[in-house]
């Protein structure tokens, strides 16, 4: 008789560990796979400009030109579409960067919101990329965005009102 709860104890417990493994497997298999820059295709119709050749100036080589991301989103019953650009793909010792150049009527402010705000998708959406250059064609300078890891922030009660 206790041979018959010991199988039956093994069987419940194999049933379960088969349950588990379906469900981690399915979960692995549905989950996004986030796209490798080296693996993304690259416009070839690389469209000479001042910016192309800062970049080139400062040693990056521009291996892809101006692409469109598509993207949709699902709100509520309706899809709602938009789009990402990025203007150049560089590289540089095997390091590859996005290229964003400045406009004229979007001044880029240094500071932490307005960096994320305007560069986080990119760099959330291409993690093999080394960075994000922005070219700055008024100054002539090159900044170098690269995203941080995540370090926890101590909470002294302060900034929410």
């Amino acid at each position: 008789m206790d041979g018959q709860y010991d199988t039956m104890v093994i069987g419940v417990l194999a049933v379960c560990l088969i349950v588990w493994l379906f469900l981690a497997l399915r979960s692995w298999m549905n989950r996004p796979i986030p796209v490798n820059l080296a693996e993304l295709k690259l416009n070839e119709n690389i469209q000479d400009s001042p910016a192309l050749q800062l970049l080139e100036a400062n040693g990056y080589e521009v291996i892809g030109g101006k692409m469109k991301i598509p993207l949709a989103f699902e709100a509520d019953d309706s899809i709602l579409y938009s789009r990402l650009f990025i203007d150049y793909v560089a590289e540089r010792e095997d390091s590859r960067y996005l290229v964003k150049t400045s406009r004229r009527r979007q001044p880029l402010e240094r500071s932490g919101p307005v960096i994320r705000d305007r560069f986080l998708p990119l760099l959330l959406m291409y993690p093999g990329c080394e960075g994000l250059l922005y070219v700055d064609l008024e100054d002539s300078d090159i900044m170098v965005i690269r995203l941080m890891e995540y370090q926890e922030d101590v909470y002294d009660g302060e900034d929410l009102d």
